[in-house]
C-alpha cells in the first residue's frame, strides 16, 4: 500500500474520521496518512506519548471544582526526546464514559502546553510526539498511549517521549529492506471501545504505556511491521492482550518462526499482465504491502502465524474495459516453518462447493424459491472468482420434465426460480461458454417447499492436473490427474463415479478408473485440449453430470 509520512513529499488523500470517534476532525495535509481499504486515520512519520499516572497529578484542592459547562480542565505537558517543550505532537483524547462516550477530541498544531474543558469520565489517551533529525537524519517518533485516565477534577499530564523504549521488529532475511510499521490499541470500557494508532516509515519508533493498568484484558494492542524483498514481503505482526499498552518490542525472528505462503499467478484468459496480492492479518487494521505480481510469475510472503488468522486478495489482471476480477482466500491459519501454495487463474475451471464448517450456502430453497450462486467457474485450486471470464451463461430448471424457466447472460450458475410447493423431481442445469471450451454441471434431485432455507444436495467434481503457469500441459505425456468430490457427495458418501476423457472435444469418450484419487490422461498433440467428463450419484441418489470441454490445453514438448 501507498503510506504516506508527515515528512514525506508525497501527496497525501483526504482521510476519513477515526473509528469509534466520529468528532475529530480532519488532519493538516502535513500530518496524515491512510490505511487503503480501512477507513483509519492514521499519524505517519509521528508518534504520541502519554505518561504515568505518577506524572498526572490532580490540581490544588481549591481548583478542583467542575466548570460552569460541567467539565473540568485537563492541561496536557508534551516533552520531546531531549525533555524540552515540543509542538512536534499529535494528541488524541478518545471518550470512554461519560456525555461524549464514542466521540474523540484531536490536539496538533497547538503550543506544547494545551489546556482542553473534558466532562468527568474515563478516556483513552494517545500521543504522537515527533523528534526532528539531524542533518539528513530520520525523523524519531515515540507513541505513548494511557488506556486508563479518569478524569474527576482539574488535572495535569506531562507526556514525555523520554519514557518510549524502541520497537525493534526484523526479518531473518538480508535482502529485507523496511517499508512501514503500524502500532495499534484498542481499549473497551462499558461497552465502548476506543482506538489508537501510530504509523511509522520510520525505523526509529518507540512506544510506551502511561498511567495505571485498565481492567483485566480491556486492552488489544497489536503491531505490524512490513518489509519489502525482491519478489516477495515480510509481514510480520504480533497481539497481545491485557491491561497495559505496549512500551516498547523486540522481536528478531528465526527462519524457523516463520511461515512461507506462495502466490503463483496464472495467465488469464484475458491475457497477461500484472495481479497485484494484498496479504494482511484478519484482525485489523494493518498498513499491509501491496505486492505486484506478473503473470506467469510467483511472489513469496513471510509470515509470523502467531498473529492470528490471516486474509489473502489476489486482483487479477483484467481488460482494461473489463470489471476487476479478485479472489480471496480469507481466514486462513499457519504454521510456523509451514510453506502454503496458493495458484491463481489456472484450470481446470468448474464449479466449487465448500464443505467446510461454516462455509457460504450456494443452493437453496426457501419456501416456494429456489436461490442459487453456484461457482460454476471456480480456478483450479478452487478459488472463486468476482467477475468470472465467460461469453455466454444459461441456468435452466426442470420439474417433473417440464421446463420451468431459463435465465440466461447473468454470472454463471447464479439464479432464481419460484416453484410449485409440492414434492418434485428436479433437472438444474448451469452452463458457461469460454473463450475457449465450456463448463456444464446437471444436477437431479427431488424437493419440496421448506419452512426455513434448507441446502439443495449440490455435489461437484474437481479435477487437478500438473499444469504450467501458461495453463498448459505437454503434449504426448501421460500423468495422474486428482479427481476431488465437494457438495452433498462429501458428506453424504459416494455410490458411484465415472470419469471420462475425450480429446476430440467430446465427439468421444474414453472411461478412465479412478485409482488412489486419480485418473491416468495421455495428452493430444501440441495445441490440442483434453476434455473431461464426471457422471456421480451420492448415497442419497441425487445424481451430477458435469462436463469440461476443453478443460486444459497442450504444449510442444
Amino acid at each position: 500500500m501507498n503510506v504516506y509520512s508527515k515528512h514525506s513529499p508525497s501527496p497525501v488523500p483526504s482521510v476519513p474520521s477515526v473509528p469509534s470517534v466520529p468528532s475529530v476532525p480532519a488532519r493538516t495535509a502535513t500530518r496524515r496518512s491512510v490505511l487503503r481499504g480501512l477507513g483509519v486515520a492514521t499519524a505517519a512519520g509521528t508518534a504520541a506519548v502519554c505518561l504515568p499516572a505518577a506524572t498526572a497529578h490532580a490540581a490544588p484542592a481549591g481548583r478542583r471544582t467542575r466548570g460552569a459547562s460541567g467539565t473540568y480542565a485537563l492541561t496536557l505537558v508534551h516533552l520531546g526526546r531531549d525533555g524540552a517543550p515540543t509542538t512536534e505532537y499529535r494528541t488524541l483524547l478518545t471518550a470512554l464514559s461519560g456525555p461524549d462516550a464514542g466521540s474523540g477530541r484531536l490536539l496538533e498544531d497547538s503550543p506544547s502546553s494545551v489546556t482542553v474543558q473534558v466532562p468527568a469520565g474515563r478516556y483513552l489517551l494517545d500521543s504522537t510526539i515527533s523528534t526532528r533529525p539531524v542533518g539528513e537524519g530520520i525523523w524519531g517518533n515515540d507513541w505513548l498511549v494511557q488506556p486508563r485516565l479518569d478524569v474527576d477534577g482539574d488535572m495535569t499530564l506531562v507526556l514525555d517521549a523520554r519514557v518510549a523504549r524502541p520497537v525493534d521488529i526484523r526479518p531473518p532475511v538480508t535482502d529485507a529492506r523496511f517499508e512501514q510499521t503500524g502500532a495499534f490499541a484498542e481499549v473497551t470500557y462499558e461497552g465502548v471501545t476506543g482506538f489508537a494508532n501510530v504509523m511509522s516509515r520510520s525505523l526509529d519508533l518507540r512506544t510506551a504505556h502511561l498511567g495505571p493498568a485498565a481492567e483485566r484484558g480491556a486492552v488489544r494492542t497489536w503491531v505490524d511491521s512490513y518489509w519489502s524483498r525482491p519478489g516477495g514481503v515480510c509481514s510480520l505482526g504480533y497481539v497481545f492482550r491485557g491491561e497495559r499498552a505496549m512500551t516498547g518490542l523486540v522481536r528478531h525472528p528465526t527462519p524457523g518462526d516463520l511461515a512461507t505462503l506462495v502466490v503463483r499467478a496464472g495467465v488469464p484468459a484475458s491475457g497477461a499482465g500484472m495481479a497485484l496480492v494484498d496479504f494482511s492479518p484478519s484482525p485489523g487494521p494493518s498498513p499491509a504491502l501491496s505486492l505486484p505480481v506478473p503473470s506467469g510469475g510467483t511472489g513469496t510472503f513471510l509470515l509470523t502465524p502467531e498473529r492470528g488468522t490471516w486474509d489473502l486478495a489476489y486482483g487479477a489482471p483484467s481488460k482494461p474495459e473489463g470489471p476487476a476480477n479478485n479472489y480471496f482466500v480469507l481466514g486462513r491459519s499457519f504454521t510456523p516453518g509451514s510453506t502454503t501454495v496458493h495458484t491463481f487463474d489456472l484450470p481446470v475451471f468448474g464449479p466449487a462447493l465448500d464443505s467446510s464448517a461454516g462455509a457460504r450456502p450456494v443452493a437453496q430453497r426457501t419456501g416456494d424459491t429456489l436461490d442459487l450462486t453456484v461457482p460454476l467457474l471456480a480456478d483450479g485450486d478452487g478459488h472463486v472468482p468476482s467477475s468470472p471470464l465467460f461469453t455466454a451463461s444459461t441456468v435452466t430448471l426442470h420439474r417433473n420434465g417440464t421446463l420451468v424457466a431459463t435465465r440466461r447472460g447473468e454470472t454463471p450458475g447464479h439464479a432464481s426460480f419460484t416453484v410449485p410447493a409440492g414434492r418434485a423431481a428436479y433437472r438444474l442445469t448451469a452452463s458457461a461458454t469460454l473463450s475457449r471450451g465450456s463448463v456444464t454441471a446437471a444436477w437431479t434431485f427431488s424437493s419440496a417447499a421448506t419452512a426455513t432455507a434448507t441446502d439443495l444436495p449440490l455435489s461437484a467434481v474437481r479435477f487437478g492436473p500438473d499444469l504450467a503457469l501458461d495453463g498448459t500441459a505437454p503434449a504426448h505425456t501421460t500423468s495422474r490427474v486428482a479427481v476431488t468430490v465437494e457438495g452433498a457427495a462429501r458428506r453424504s458418501g459416494v455410490r458411484s463415479l465415472t470419469v471420462s476423457v475425450s480429446t476430440d472435444r467430446g465427439a468421444t469418450w474414453t472411461q478412465a478408473a479412478v485409482t488412489g484419487g486419480r485418473i491416468t490422461v495421455t495428452t493430444p498433440g501440441p495445441g490440442k485440449a483434453v476434455s473431461l467428463r464426471a457422471e456421480l450419484t451420492d448415497a442419497h441418489g441425487n445424481t451430477l453430470t458435469q462436463t469440461h470441454l476443453d478443460a486444459y490445453v497442450t504444449r510442444a514438448r
